[in-house]
């Protein structure tokens, strides 16, 4: 099964990015996380980029806030799906961090999640390694089936409740 990469711009961005590293745990896929900043460790994050197909990864997870250039940065040096993660910080609530993030130039492209939506993140790495891996398309059919119930259990409360 090949590997998630999860880079982070700080170490500041962990607890957001810890939903991902448990969401990616939960369906046994392989995960590899490092803090390398667009800006102060260029040279190493374009390096990890660079060579991550060749390292066995299968797509690349970047999560940073404020100026949030890391998921470009990676995305410019691999040619392996990246999926930003913009952080919300106390300067603008994130929204800066999500424009920088999904402001990508036309060939370059980065999947964005939501501001935070580190989960959403791990689920679609997850989905795009289901794409050649049955067991984890399997193991995804079997998560939605069990939010799908809970959501018709409440449903039929709500019915109950009020009809």
């Amino acid at each position: 099964m090949k590997k998630v990469g999860i880079i982070m711009g700080s170490d500041s961005d962990l607890p957001v990015v810890e939903k991902a590293i448990t969401t990616l745990k939960e369906y046994g896929v392989p995960t590899e996380v490092h803090v390398y900043s667009a800006h102060r460790t260029p040279v190493e994050a374009k390096e990890f980029a660079a060579n991550a197909r060749a390292n066995g990864f299968g797509a690349l997870i970047a999560a940073a806030g404020k100026a949030a250039h890391l998921a470009g940065a990676i995305a410019a040096n691999s040619t392996l799906p990246v999926i930003g993660i913009p952080v919300k910080s106390s300067t603008l609530d994130g929204l800066d961090a999500l424009l920088s993030t999904v402001q990508m130039p036309s060939g370059i492209p980065v999947a964005t999640v939501a501001i935070d939506g580190a989960a959403n993140a791990a689920l679609l790495a997850i989905q795009i390694l289901a794409v050649s891996d049955e067991e984890l398309a399997e193991k995804l059919m079997v998560a939605r089936a069990k939010a799908a119930e809970k959501v018709l259990e409440k449903n039929a409360e709500i019915e109950k409740r009020f009809q």
